[in-house]
């Protein structure tokens, strides 16, 4: 059998993927190297999630007092019945006839 010459397209072709191919894998390899840049310096670094970040705030001397009762939602049937709240529930309406 002859060995079959390879036409020029198929070079041509070759050529763009090998460039498309060393692109890609420069592309890689910068941002692994960022990443690995960022992360260097991970004591001062905190996930990028929209979160204060706490640990580098100075901690209050004078903390605010913690509400130890659990106090209900108004409007829900908890605040109707007066739970965790310091003010008595409401009476019920009385119905009263005006005739």
């Amino acid at each position: 059998m002859a060995l079959r010459t390879e036409h020029a397209l198929h070079g041509r072709r070759r050529g763009r993927n090998i460039g498309l191919a060393l692109v890609l894998v420069g592309f890689v390899v910068l941002v692994f190297s960022l990443t690995i840049v960022k992360m260097m310096g991970g004591a001062s670094m905190e996930a990028f999630d929209h979160q204060p970040r706490t640990s580098i705030l100075p901690r209050d001397q004078n903390p605010p007092a913690r509400n130890p009762a659990p106090v209900a939602a108004p409007g829900t049937p908890a605040a109707e019945q007066g739970v965790g709240s310091t003010v008595p529930p409401q009476a019920a309406p009385t119905e009263t006839s005006s005739q």
